[in-house]
C-alpha cells in the first residue's frame, strides 16, 4: 500500500508541471482544477488511497438524504471530484493503469449501490417496501444490480458509460402487501437510470445502459429473476455467453445475484468445448468493422477501441478462448482481460510472449483512450484527425511531437492486429493456391475440375456432383444455412489435406461417408476453421484408418481432444491422467451419470493416444501403456463408484476390502484400439466376518459378486454415449464355472494346487489395477509365491507345446497379417517370456514381469536367454506390436493390403523400415520364420503330453 502523499508519488513531473499540462490538454481537467481548488489543496497532502476512500464513503451518504435533488447532488459532485482525482493520478503516474481502471469502478460500485439504497429508503418511507435491516436497507431486498463489461471486469475507462442488468425475485422481496413486484421493480429501475444518468447543473454520474438483459426490444427494465434464468438456459445466445463472463453483482441483493451467477454457470462454461460459439462472437468483430467503417489500421482518426488492433480486439482475443476452454479449466473463468491473458499463457493456450504483447498493447490504447476522454469528458474512442489537435494530443499523452506517438501507436496496433489474426482470421475465399473451387449452381465449374484433377483427384464430377449435393443440404449435417456457409470457408483446405493422403478419392469418399453420418455440422465445421491443423488430422484419419473414421462420424465431439495446447507434447502418465479423470468425474456421481461420463471421457483420452500413434509421433510401446492406463484409472474410478453405492444400501463388510487384477494385454500395458479387458476381482475380510452392517446386509461373497456385476456392467452396457470396453473374466480362478468375485483365500489355495499351466502363464502378465492397497500387497505376494515356485522343466514345456498345437487346430492361420496366431507370431515370444519366467522365476525372481518386452530384456539380462535369440524376439516384438497397433485402429476385420489405403500400407512398410508392402511382408515372413524356429528350439512342438497341471517338485 502506498503511504506516500499524492505530491510526493509523482512520477518524472512536478506538481506544478502535472497541472499545467492538464489546464493546457484538457478544457474539462481546466474547469474541475477551477471549481475544487479546496479538493484540489487537500488531495495533494493526501495519500491516493485515503483519497479514494473518502470519495467513497461521501458517496455512501448520498443513501442518507433527506430527498432525491440532494441525493443526486451528492452523487454528482463526488464524481467530479473523482474525475479530477484520477485523472491527475493517471497523468501524473501515482496510479499504473490498473489502478486507475480500479478506482473507476470502486466509485461506480459505490454510485449504484448508494443510489439503490437511497431508491429503497423513499419506498420503505412510503410503506411499500419493508427491509430486514433498517441501516441496511438492501440486504435481502430481492433486487440486484449485475455490472456487466468494463464495470464487471473493474476495468472501467475514464468517461464510461456502466452497463447493467437489473433482476428482482418477486418470491422473496420484502414488499408490503398488495404492492405488484414486477411494476414496483420496474419504477425503481428507471428511477435508479434517472438518478445516475441525468444531467443537471452539477453534471452526471453515469450513462447508464441496460440493454444486456434478455431480449431487451420485449422485456423491461428489471425482470424476474427465474424468467431470467430461463432464458439463458433454454434461448441464450453466444454473445450474450462471453458477455456474461464478465457479470458481477454491485448493488442490492448481492447473495441473490451471486447465487443466479452460479446458476447460470453451465450456460457459460460449456462442459464440452464449443466453437460454434466463437464463430458467432467472431460474426460480432466482423460486423462492427463493417458497419463502422474500421476495415484499416491507421493512426489520426482511428477508434482505440474498436478498430483494428484495437481493445476490442484483445478483449475479444482472451474471451473466446475462455469460451473454448473455460468449462474444463475453471482457472480460466475470470473477468479481469490481464489476469486472463496470464493465465492463457500458464495454461499453453498462448505463448508468454504473446500474453505479454497484448498486455502492453492493451494497457497503451487504455492510456490513450482515457487521455481522449479526459479532453472534453466526452465517451470517445477516437484519436484526433486534424494536425493541431493531434499534436496536443500526443503532448497530452506525455509524447514529445505527434510523430513519435504514430510510431508507436501504428506499431502497437499492428501487433494486436498480427496476433488476433492467428487466432481468427484464417477464413478462406473459394479458391487455393492450385486454381480455383467453386461449387455453386447445378453445372460443373470447368475451372474447378481442372483444380481437382491437379490436386490428384481422378474423379472430379462425382466429387464435385457429391459437395454439391452437400450446399442442397441433403445430409443432416448439412441442414443448417450456417453449417453450409462454414463448410464453404473450410473447403479448399479440406480438400487440399485429403488430397495429401495418397489416395485423394478413396479419402474423399470416407469424409462423404463420415458426413452423411453426422447428426449435426456446425460445431464440426467451426471447430476445424478454428484449428487449421486439424483438417490435416481429419484427412489422415480418413486417408489411413477407415475404422477410426467410421468412429468418429458417430462420435465427432471426441476430436475436441486434438485441439488442447499441449496434444503433441509428452504423454499424460497415469497420474496425470487420473488427475483428468478426476475433474471430469467426482466420485460423488451417480452409477447413470458415471457412466456416461466415463465413456466421453475414455474415447476421447483414447482418441488423443490413437490420434498421436497414426500421426507417428508417439511409438505402439506409448500408444499401449496410454490406453492401458487409460482402462486403469477407468476401472479405479468406477470400482469406487460401485463400491460407494454398495455400502450405502447394504452397509460394510467388517474388515472387508477388495481389488481387481489386470492380465493380459492389460496386465502388461499392452492394450491397443480394441482390446478387451481380462480381469478378476479379489476380495477379503476380516476373519469371521459375516453380514454387511447395513440395512440390506449381505454375506461377502453376495456383497462382492454384486459388485463385480456392477462393476462390469458399467463398463460393457451400451449408453447412450456408446459402449465403453468388453469384459474377459474368465481367466479368474475355475473360469466360468467360478464364482465372479473370488475371496483372497480361494485365490491363494487355487494358484498353490489346482491352476493349470496356462493359468500360471496368465498369472505372470497380473497385476493390480485398482483397489484396496493393503490387499494389493497380500495378492501380490502370493502371486510371487506361485510364480516363483520350483517346477518341472519338462512338464511345463510339454504343457506349453500342447496349448500352442491345439491353438493352431482350433484357429487355423493363413494370412501373414494374421500377426498374433500365426506360427513365429506375437503368441509365440510371448509364451516363450512366459515359459522361461515359469521355469526359472525359483533361481531368480527378478525375471518376473508383466510387459513382455521387459521381461525379454530381464530373461537375457539374468542369462536365460542367448543375446542373439533376445534381439530376434525384440525385433520381431516391435514389429508385432506396432503393426497390431495400426491395423486395430485403422481396420474392423481381417487386414488385406490390396484394399487397404495406401497410406496406411506406407505407414506400416515405414514401421518396418520397409521401402514398399511388397518388402514388409516379406520382412514379416522372415521374423515369422525365425520366431517359430526359436519357438521350437526353446519348446519343442511335438505337443503329445497332458495339458493338466504339473506336479510340483
Amino acid at each position: 500500500m502506498n503511504t506516500k502523499s499524492f505530491k510526493d508519488s509523482l512520477v518524472k513531473v512536478s506538481l506544478v508541471e502535472l497541472l499545467e499540462r492538464a489546464r493546457t490538454g484538457s478544457p474539462w481537467l481546466e474547469w474541475l482544477l477551477k471549481h475544487h481548488m479546496e479538493f484540489l489543496s487537500q488531495l495533494v497532502e493526501e495519500t491516493p488511497e485515503n483519497t479514494l476512500a473518502k470519495i467513497c464513503q461521501r458517496t455512501a451518504t448520498a443513501a442518507l438524504s433527506s430527498d432525491r435533488a440532494q441525493a443526486s447532488k451528492i452523487l454528482r459532485e463526488e464524481k467530479n471530484r473523482l474525475a479530477l482525482f484520477v485523472g491527475l493520478c493517471d497523468m501524473g503516474g501515482v496510479w499504473h493503469d490498473g489502478e486507475v481502471t480500479a478506482a473507476l469502478t470502486r466509485f461506480a460500485d459505490a454510485s449504484v449501490a448508494s443510489a439503490v439504497d437511497f431508491l429503497l429508503r423513499e419506498e420503505q418511507i412510503k410503506g411499500r417496501y419493508i427491509p430486514a435491516n433498517e441501516s441496511q436497507p438492501s440486504q435481502g431486498c430481492g433486487y440486484v444490480v449485475l455490472a456487466m463489461g468494463k464495470m464487471g471486469a473493474f476495468e472501467l475507462n475514464y468517461s464510461s458509460d456502466i452497463d447493467l442488468i437489473v433482476l428482482y425475485d418477486p418470491d422473496t422481496a420484502p414488499l408490503a402487501a398488495g404492492v405488484e413486484p414486477a411494476t414496483f421493480f420496474v419504477k425503481l429501475t428507471r428511477s435508479l437510470v434517472s438518478l445516475l444518468q441525468d444531467v443537471t447543473e452539477d453534471g452526471y454520474v453515469f450513462r447508464t445502459d441496460l440493454r444486456l438483459r434478455p431480449d431487451p426490444r420485449a422485456t423491461q427494465v428489471a425482470i424476474a429473476i427465474e424468467a431470467a434464468a430461463i432464458y439463458y438456459e433454454y434461448q441464450g445466445q453466444n454473445w450474450e455467453r462471453a458477455a456474461m463472463i464478465k457479470a458481477r453483482p454491485c448493488a442490492g441483493d448481492i447473495a441473490l445475484g451471486e447465487e443466479f451467477l452460479q446458476r447460470l454457470t453451465p450456460y457459460i462454461w460449456r462442459k464440452y468445448l464449443d466453437y460454434a460459439a466463437i464463430a458467432d462472437v467472431q460474426s460480432m468483430k466482423r460486423q462492427i468493422h463493417a458497419v463502422k467503417g474500421h476495415g484499416e489500421i491507421a493512426v489520426r482518426g482511428h477508434d482505440l477501441k474498436l478498430g483494428r488492433g484495437g481493445i476490442r480486439e484483445i478483449e475479444f482475443f482472451v474471451q473466446t478462448q475462455q469460451l473454448i476452454a473455460g468449462g474444463r479449466n475453471p482457472k480460466l473463468r475470470g473477468r479481469s482481460t490481464i489476469a486472463m491473458l496470464k493465465t492463457l499463457a500458464e495454461e499453453s493456450w498462448i505463448s508468454p510472449e504473446t500474453a505479454g504483447d497484448m498486455e502492453k498493447a492493451y494497457w497503451f490504447l487504455r492510456m490513450l483512450e482515457h487521455r481522449a476522454q479526459m479532453v472534453d469528458d466526452l465517451q470517445t474512442h477516437q484519436v484526433p484527425k486534424e494536425d493541431a489537435k493531434f499534436e496536443s494530443f500526443a503532448r497530452f499523452s506525455g509524447f514529445a511531437n505527434g510523430e513519435d506517438l504514430s510510431v508507436k501507436l501504428e506499431a502497437t496496433l499492428r501487433r494486436v492486429q498480427n496476433h488476433y489474426a492467428a487466432l481468427f482470421e484464417q477464413a478462406s475465399d473459394l479458391g487455393t493456391s492450385a486454381g480455383s473451387l467453386v461449387f455453386t449452381g447445378s453445372d460443373d465449374d470447368p475451372a474447378t475440375l481442372e483444380t481437382l484433377a491437379s490436386m490428384g483427384f481422378t474423379q472430379g464430377p462425382e466429387i464435385a456432383a457429391t459437395i454439391r449435393a452437400w450446399h442442397f443440404g441433403r445430409y443432416a449435417a448439412m441442414r443448417t444455412a450456417r453449417a453450409r456457409e462454414v463448410l464453404t470457408e473450410i473447403m479448399p483446405r479440406l480438400l487440399k489435406a485429403l488430397s495429401a493422403s495418397g489416395q485423394p478419392d478413396q479419402a474423399f469418399l470416407a469424409f462423404d461417408k463420415f458426413l452423411k453420418n453426422l447428426p449435426g455440422g456446425v460445431q464440426l465445421f467451426s471447430m476445424i476453421k478454428a484449428n487449421p491443423r486439424l483438417v490435416d488430422l481429419l484427412a489422415l484419419v480418413m486417408g489411413t484408418a477407415p475404422r477410426l473414421a467410421e468412429k468418429l462420424s458417430h462420435r465427432p465431439r471426441i476430436l475436441e481432444a486434438v485441439i488442447a495446447p499441449d496434444f503433441f507434447g509428452p504423454l499424460p502418465d497415469a497420474n496425470r491422467i487420473k488427475a483428468d479423470l478426476d475433474l471430469v468425474l467426482p466420485n460423488d456421481t451417480p452409477r447413470d451419470e458415471a457412466m456416461d461420463r466415463l465413456r466421453v471421457w475414455a474415447r476421447e483420452m483414447n482418441f488423443r493416444f490413437g490420434l498421436r500413434l497414426l500421426s507417428e509421433t508417439i511409438s505402439a510401446e506409448d500408444a499401449g501403456r496410454g490406453f492401458s492406463d487409460t482402462a486403469a484409472v477407468a476401472i479405479e474410478k468406477l470400482l469406487q463408484i460401485v463400491l460407494r453405492e454398495m455400502e450405502q444400501s447394504h452397509g460394510r463388510i467388517k474388515g472387508g476390502g477388495c481389488l481387481i487384477l489386470g492380465l493380459g494385454k492389460l496386465g502388461g500395458w499392452e492394450m491397443t484400439a480394441g482390446s478387451d479387458l481380462d480381469i478378476m476381482l479379489v476380495y477379503d475380510h476380516a476373519e469371521g466376518a459375516e453380514d454387511s452392517d447395513g440395512e440390506k446386509p449381505l454375506s461377502p461373497l453376495q456383497f462382492y459378486t454384486r459388485v463385480t456385476q456392477r462393476l462390469v456392467t458399467g463398463l460393457t452396457v451400451l449408453t447412450p454415449e456408446g459402449e465403453l470396453y468388453e469384459v474377459d473374466m474368465r481367466l479368474r480362478p475355475s473360469g466360468s464355472k467360478g464364482p465372479l468375485a473370488v475371496s483372497r483365500a480361494a485365490f491363494e489355495a487355487y494358484q498353490k494346487t489346482d491352476a493349470w499351466t496356462w493359468e500360471r502363464m496368465a498369472l505372470t502378465r497380473a497385476r493390480v489395477v485398482a483397489g484396496d492397497r493393503n490387499l494389493a500387497q497380500k495378492i501380490e505376494a502370493i502371486i510371487a509365491a506361485t510364480l516363483c515356485q520350483k517346477r518341472e522343466t519338462a512338464a511345463i514345456k510339454s504343457d506349453v507345446a500342447k496349448m500352442r498345437a491345439l491353438m493352431l487346430q482350433e484357429h487355423a492361420v493363413t494370412s501373414l497379417w494374421d500377426l498374433k496366431r500365426k506360427p513365429g507370431g506375437q503368441v509365440e515370444i510371448e509364451f516363450i517370456a512366459q515359459y522361461l519366467q515359469l521355469v526359472h522365476a525359483w533361481e531368480n525372481p527378478q525375471i518376473l514381469e508383466q510387459n513382455t518386452f521387459k521381461a525379454i530384456v530381464k530373461l537375457r539380462e539374468s542369462g536365460f536367454m542367448e543375446k542373439a535369440v533376445e534381439q530376434s524376439l525384440l525385433s520381431a516384438l516391435a514389429l508385432y506390436q506396432s503393426a497390431t497397433q495400426f491395423l486395430r485402429l485403422c481396420v474392423d476385420g481381417s487386414f488385406e493390403p490390396q484394399s487397404a489405403p495406401n497410406r496406411l500400407n506406407q505407414s506400416l512398410a515405414r514401421l518396418a523400415d520397409q521401402p514398399d508392402m511388397a518388402a514388409t511382408e516379406a520382412a514379416l515372413a522372415d521374423h515369422q520364420a525365425a520366431i517359430a524356429a526359436i519357438f521350437t528350439q526353446i519348446i519343442g512342438r511335438d505337443g503329445n503330453q497332458r495339458v493338466k497341471p504339473s506336479e510340483e517338485q
